[in-house]
C-alpha cells in the first residue's frame, strides 16, 4: 500500500470518525430518509444505523489499540532505517522477488543461504538427517545390523505390523485374527496399534522388511511433526521469519520424541497436534472449523489414546482464546461455543468407524473399569521438574513419574524474555503461564495425571501429555525471538544470566539419578553459545544471514546430542530375525490344512510369535487384552499380567484343550509318547501333539458347576477338570519340598515330565538345575508353573533364587499321560467338525446324542452372531472367558460368523457426521457467496484486495517488508487476533492493520 492510499483511508476514517462537533453526512441523509418516509428511504436508514453501530464498536476498540498501533508504527520506522553501508539494500526498488528466487539482493547481489521460505524445509528435513546420522552411528540396518526395536516396540509393534502387513498382502479380513491371543478382535487391536494411515504402505513392504518399514516411518514421522509445528508457527505468528525452524525442531526432537518416537502409533498425533491447534484458533477468531474438525478426526483415528489428552487440551485452549479475545461480545461467545461443540463431535463423529468398536473392546480389558483416585502430595517439585528442561538428562519411560520436556536449552533464556516483550500483551502472558503452571501440577498431581491418561494411571511412559506443554514453551519462545531485535540488551543478559543462575542452582538442589554433572556444564556452555548468536542477530540485517547459519548449526548439535545421549537404543536385528525362514518353512509345512488347530513357538522371543510369523497361536501381549481370559490362563497354571497372557506355563492338558496340535522346539523335547516329531529347519524342529482337542466340543450342562477353578494352586485345577470327566488326576504330585536358605534340591524317583509350582509371591526369579543344563525363569511370583521338562530318575535338580527372601519352597509334580489320555477320550466323543472356516466365518456340524453346551475355545466376544440349524442362538459365556453353544440332543449345523460390536453402528455415525459436514461447509460457502454478490464494485474491489496477498507474503524478504506487506494485504494476512468481522469495513481493516501513526493524520485522536 503506497503513501496515497494510506491517505485516502485516512481522510475517510476522519470524514466518518472525527466530527469535530458537526453533523455528519450520514446524519443529514437519516434526517431526510426519515422526512421522505419511502420504503426503499426506511431500508436505507437501517443500514445506515447498522454501519453506525460498527462504527461506534470499532471506536471501543480503536480506543483500546493506539498502543498497540504505535508500536507497530515504531517497528515500522525501525525497519525502514538505513545505515550508510546498507543503503543500497534498503532502497524502495529493490527488487525483493530477486532476493527471494535467487537468494542474492539485487541491490548489492550480496549471497544468502537463508531464505524465509527455507524455514519449512529446514524444519522437515533436519530432524530427519539427525535421526538417519544417528541410526548411521548406532549401526541401525541398512546400516549395520542392529535394529530400533525399543521395549514395546519389540514385542507388539512389530508382530502386530507384520500380521497388518500379511492380510493386506493375502486379502484377509481386518476385523479378526487368529494368529493371536487364541482369536482376537483385529479392528480393535487395529484401531490401537496401527490405524496411521501411513500405515497401509505396508502392502508394498516385503515380509522381510518390516522392521524397517517402521523404523525409516519413525524417522519420516519426526521430520513431519517438524514441519507441522513450522507451519503453525508460520501462521500463528504471520511470519515467514527463517527462525521458526529452529523451534520445530526442537518440537521435533523434544525430550518427549527421545523417550517415545519408538511409539510409532502415537506420533500421528504429535504431527497433526499444531495443525488442530491451527484450527481451533481459526475457529475460534473467524468462525471457520473444518480444519479443526478435520485435523482433530484425523488424530482421533490415528490413536484415540493419546487424542484423549489433546481433546482435554481443546476444551482448555478453547477457554484460554476466549479469554484473550479483545471484542467481548456475548453473541460472539455463545456462538463460537456452539461452533466448537458442534465441530469437536463432528471430529469424533468421523472417526467413530475406528472408534467405536475399540470402546466395546477395551470395556472387555482391564482398563474398562477404574477408581478414582485421592489426593495425595505431589510426586515432585516445580523446580525439579523445570530443571528436565536441560539437555542430555536420561528420559523416564519406566514407572516414575517424572515428565520428558526437553526442548532446547535456550528455552531458559527465551521465556523470560517473552514475558517481558512489551509488544506481546499481558493478557495473553497471563494465559500462557497459567496454562504452563496448569501443566506442571498435572505432572506432579497424582488426581490430574489420572485425568489426563484417560481416567487411569499410566502402566510406564509417564506424563504421555508432555507434547502439549513443550508445544506451548516453544511457541512462547518463539514469540520472544520474533522480537528479539526490539529488546533492550540488558533484557537479554538479564535472561542469559538468569538461566546460568537457575542451571548453577540446579547442579546444587537436583539430586535425581537422571542428572550426570555433564547435564550442567554442557547447559551452561550452549547458553553461552545461543548469547553469542543473539548479540550477532542484533547487530543488524548484515549479520543477520551468519547468525541464522549459525542459530540452525547449534539447535541442530543440541538436538542430536540430546536425541544420541537419552534415546535410540538397539537390539540385535540378526537375533531377531534369525529362526524366521526356518519357522516360516516349518509353517508352511501343515498350513493351511483341512483342520482347525493352533501352534505355538515353546522358545519364542515374544508372546506375539504368531503375530509375527502368521500362525494361529494362543499367547498375546497387547493392550487390548481380554480381562478375562488373561484370569483364566493364570488359573491353569499359565503366565498373565494385566495386558498378556501366554503358553507359559502349559501342561499337555492345557495344549490339548486349546487346540495346540503344533510345537516350534529351538531344542529337541524328550520322546514320552505325548509328541511326535514331524519335521527340522536349521535348529527348529516341528513336533505334533499326539492329543488335540478340537475347537469345539460338546460337554454336559454341569460342566462349569463341576470344573472348580478357584482352588488357588493351578495343579489342582487342572486335577479338578479330571475330576470333572472321571479320569484319574493329571498332575500327581510327588513331594512338597523346601529349603532352608535360596535353594533346594530334589530326586526324581521315576523317570518323566516334572513341574514345579512356587507360591511365595516374593520369589520372581528361579534358576533350575538339572541333568540337561540350568534354565531360568522369570515373573515366578505370577503364579505360573515351571515346566522343568523331562527328569531323569535319581537325578538332582535344584532350584535356585537370589530375590530376597530366607528360604524357598515348591510344589513338584509328575505329569500323567494315563490322565491326558483319558481326558481326551472323554472330551473327543462329541466335536464340532468344522467343514468351513475364515478370519470371520466358521460352519460345522455336532452329533449331540444328548442336550449338552458346545464348549469352544473361542474368546467370548458379542461380536460373534450365532446360527444354529439357520436359526439365530444366543451364546453362553463359559468359564467367563469362552463361547458356548447350548444345544438339544441330535443333529445340528452351527455356524458362526463376526462382526465387532460396534461396527455397524461406527459406520452410520461416521457417514452421518460426513454428511453433516459436508453440509455446514457446502451452506458456508453458499452464504459467503451471497453476500459477495450483495456487494457493490466498490466493496468487491475493497475486499478482494487480498487475492494478491499471499503472492505478497511470499515475496517478503525480511521480517520489516514481511511488514509492510502486511499493511496492504487483505484481511487473511491481519494478526488472527484482530480480524475485522466484516469485510465490507475496509478502513476498519486499515485501523486494525495499525498504519503508521505519521502518515495517517488524524489517528491521534
Amino acid at each position: 500500500m503506497g503513501h496515497e492510499d494510506i491517505n485516502r483511508i485516512t481522510k475517510e476514517l476522519e470524514d466518518l470518525l472525527m466530527m469535530n462537533g458537526k453533523t455528519a453526512p450520514a446524519e443529514d441523509r437519516e434526517q431526510k430518509l426519515q422526512q421522505n418516509g419511502s420504503q426503499e428511504g426506511i431500508e436505507v436508514l437501517e443500514e445506515i444505523r447498522d454501519d453506525r453501530k460498527a462504527l461506534k464498536e470499532t471506536l471501543g476498540d480503536f480506543q483500546e489499540d493506539i498502543e498497540a498501533w504505535e508500536n507497530a508504527s515504531e517497528d515500522f520506522r525501525e525497519g525502514m532505517r538505513t545505515t550508510e553501508e546498507d543503503s543500497e539494500i534498503f532502497q524502495e526498488e529493490t527488487d525483493w522477488e530477486d532476493w527471494e528466487e535467487d537468494g542474492v539482493y539485487s541491490g548489492s547481489r550480496r549471497w544468502s543461504l537463508v531464505r524465509p521460505r527455507d524455514g519449512l524445509v529446514v524444519a522437515f528435513l533436519a530432524p530427519v538427517i539427525i535421526m538417519l546420522i544417528i541410526f548411521a552411528q548406532r549401526g541401525i540396518f541398512p546400516f549395520g545390523e542392529e535394529s530400533f526395536l525399543r521395549t514395546d516396540m519389540y514385542h507388539q509393534y512389530a508382530p502386530f505390523f507384520s500380521e497388518f502387513r500379511h492380510k493386506l498382502a493375502e486379502g484377509e479380513s481386518l476385523l479378526y485374527s487368529w494368529n493371536v491371543g487364541m482369536g482376537v478382535n483385529f479392528s480393535a487391536l487395529y484401531a490401537y496399534y496401527l490405524a496411521s494411515p501411513l500405515n497401509w504402505l505396508l502392502v508394498l513392504c516385503p515380509e522381510t522388511l518390516v522392521i524397517e518399514f517402521m523404523t525409516y516411518m519413525i524417522v519420516l514421522k519426526t521430520g513431519l511433526s517438524g514441519l507441522s509445528m513450522a507451519y503453525y508457527l508460520r501462521r500463528h505468528c504471520k511470519t515467514r521469519n527463517f527462525g521458526i525452524a529452529f523451534f520445530a525442531i526442537f518440537y521435533a526432537l523434544s525430550g518427549y520424541m527421545a523417550a517415545y518416537s519408538w511409539n510409532i502409533m502415537w506420533l500421528d498425533c504429535i504431527i497433526l497436534f499444531p495443525l488442530i491447534m491451527l484450527g481451533l484458533e481459526a475457529l475460534v477468531k473467524e468462525g471457520k472449523g473444518l480444519l479443526y474438525c478435520l485435523a482433530l478426526g484425523a488424530s482421533i483415528l490415528s490413536n484415540y489414546y493419546i487424542s484423549i489428552m489433546t481433546c482435554i487440551f481443546m476444551v482448555l485452549y478453547f477457554a484460554a482464546l476466549m479469554a484473550m479475545e479483545r471484542r467481548r461480545i456475548e453473541k460472539k461467545y455463545i456462538g463460537r461455543c456452539g461452533l466448537f461443540v458442534l465441530y469437536s463431535l463432528l471430529a469424533g463423529g468421523l472417526a467413530a468407524l475406528v472408534l467405536l468398536p475399540e470402546i466395546y473392546a477395551l470395556m472387555l480389558t482391564a482398563s474398562g473399569q477404574f477408581n478414582f483416585p485421592k489426593l495425595q502430595d505431589p510426586y515432585f517439585s516445580i523446580f525439579d521438574m523445570a530443571a528436565r528442561h536441560m539437555g542430555n538428562v536420561e528420559t523416564e519411560i519406566g514407572l516414575d513419574h517424572w515428565p520428558n520436556i526437553y526442548c532446547g536449552v535456550a528455552v531458559l533464556v527465551l521465556l523470560p524474555l517473552y514475558l517481558a516483550a512489551k509488544r506481546i500483551s499481558g493478557k495473553e502472558k497471563a494465559v500462557y503461564s497459567v496454562l504452563l503452571l496448569f501443566f506442571f501440577a498435572s505432572f506432579s498431581v497424582n488426581v490430574l495425571n489420572f485425568i489426563w491418561h484417560g481416567f487411569h494411571f499410566p502402566n510406564s511412559l509417564p506424563c504421555r501429555q508432555s507434547y502439549i506443554y513443550i508445544f506451548l514453551v516453544l511457541v512462547m519462545c518463539c514469540k520472544a525471538y520474533l522480537h528479539l531485535q526490539e529488546m533492550p540488551w540488558r533484557h537479554v543478559l538479564i535472561a542469559f544470566w538468569g538461566a546460568v543462575g537457575f542451571v548453577v542452582l540446579a547442579q546444587k538442589l537436583v539430586k535425581q539419578d537422571h542428572f550426570h554433572f555433564t547435564v550442567f556444564y554442557a547447559a551452561i556452555l550452549f547458553l553461552a553459545f545461543y548469547l553469542w548468536v543473539i548479540w550477532l542477530y542484533r547487530k543488524g540485517q548484515r549479520f543477520e544471514n551468519r547468525a541464522m547459519l549459525l542459530a540452525l548449526l547449534l539447535v541442530s548439535v543440541e538436538s542430536a546430542v540430546n536425541m544420541t545421549v537419552t534415546s535410540v537404543t538397539t537390539t540385535s536385528r540378526t537375533a531377531y530375525i534369525s529362526d524366521n525362514k526356518a519357522v516360516r518353512r516349518l509353517v508352511d509345512s501343515v498350513l493351511p490344512a483341512n483342520r482347525f488347530f493352533r501352534m505355538e513357538k515353546v522358545t519364542r522371543k515374544t508372546k506375539n510369535d504368531g503375530a509375527w510369523m502368521n500362525f494361529p497361536s494362543v499367547s498375546l501381549f497387547s493392550s487390548t487384552a481380554n480381562a478375562d481370559l488373561t484370569k483364566v490362563f493364570k488359573k491353569l497354571g499359565c503366565e498373565s499380567s494385566t495386558n498378556a497372557y501366554s503358553i507359559t506355563g502349559s501342561t499337555p492338558l492345557v495344549d490339548m484343550l486349546f487346540a495346540v496340535e503344533y510345537g516350534l522346539y529351538s531344542e529337541d523335547p524328550e520322546d514320552t509318547g505325548i509328541r511326535e516329531f514331524m519335521a527340522r529347519e536349521d535348529e527348529t524342529t516341528l513336533y505334533r501333539n499326539r492329543y488335540t482337542l478340537p475347537l469345539g466340543f460338546l460337554v454336559s450342562d454341569d460342566f462349569q458347576r463341576q470344573w472348580d477353578l478357584e482352588l488357588g494352586n493351578p495343579a489342582d485345577v487342572q486335577n479338578s477338570l479330571a475330576d470333572c470327566v472321571g479320569a484319574e488326576n493329571v498332575l500327581n504330585m510327588v513331594m512338597d519340598v523346601s529349603g532352608t536358605g535360596k535353594e533346594l534340591t530334589f530326586y526324581p524317583e521315576t523317570g518323566g515330565e516334572y513341574y514345579a509350582y512356587v507360591g511365595d509371591t516374593r520369589v520372581e526369579k528361579v534358576t533350575v538345575s538339572g541333568w540337561k543344563g540350568t534354565k531360568t525363569y522369570n515373573n515366578v511370583n505370577r503364579g505360573y508353573l515351571l515346566e522343568l521338562g523331562y527328569c531323569v530318575a535319581g537325578e538332582p535338580v535344584t532350584l535356585t533364587t537370589d530375590d530376597n527372601t530366607d528360604s524357598i519352597w515348591a510344589d513338584v509334580y509328575q505329569f500323567s499321560e494315563t490322565g491326558l489320555v483319558q481326558i481326551y477320550e472323554k472330551l473327543s466323543q462329541t466335536p464340532w467338525e468344522l467343514t468351513s472356516w475364515q478370519e470371520t466365518y466358521l460352519e460345522g456340524k455336532v452329533a449331540a446324542k444328548h442336550p449338552g453346551v458346545l464348549f469352544t475355545t473361542i474368546p467370548y466376544d458379542k461380536g460373534w452372531t450365532i446360527l444354529v440349524d439357520g436359526e439365530e442362538q444366543r451364546p453362553t459365556k463359559m468359564l467367563d472367558a469362552f463361547l458356548g453353544v447350548p444345544l438339544t440332543g441330535g443333529e445340528h449345523v452351527i455356524t458362526m460368523s463376526y462382526q465387532p460390536e460396534g461396527m455397524m453402528e461406527g459406520r452410520l455415525i461416521s457417514a452421518g457426521a460426513l454428511i453433516i459436514l459436508i453440509g455446514i461447509e457446502a451452506g458456508r460457502r453458499f452464504w459467503r457467496k451471497q453476500e459477495w454478490e450483495e456487494y457493490g464494485e466498490e466493496d468487491q474491489a475493497a475486499v478482494g484486495a487480498d487475492a494478491d496477498d499471499e503472492d505478497c507474503q511470499m515475496d517478503a524478504g525480511n521480517e520489516e517488508d514481511e511488514k509492510t506487506c502486511q499493511i496492504g494485504a487483505g484481511n487473511d494476512y491481519l494478526p488472527a487476533a484482530d480480524k475485522p468481522e466484516n469485510d465490507r469495513a475496509g478502513i476498519e481493516t486499515a485501523v486494525e492493520e495499525g498504519i503508521h501513526k505519521d502518515e495517517t493524520k488524524g489517528f491521534e485522536a
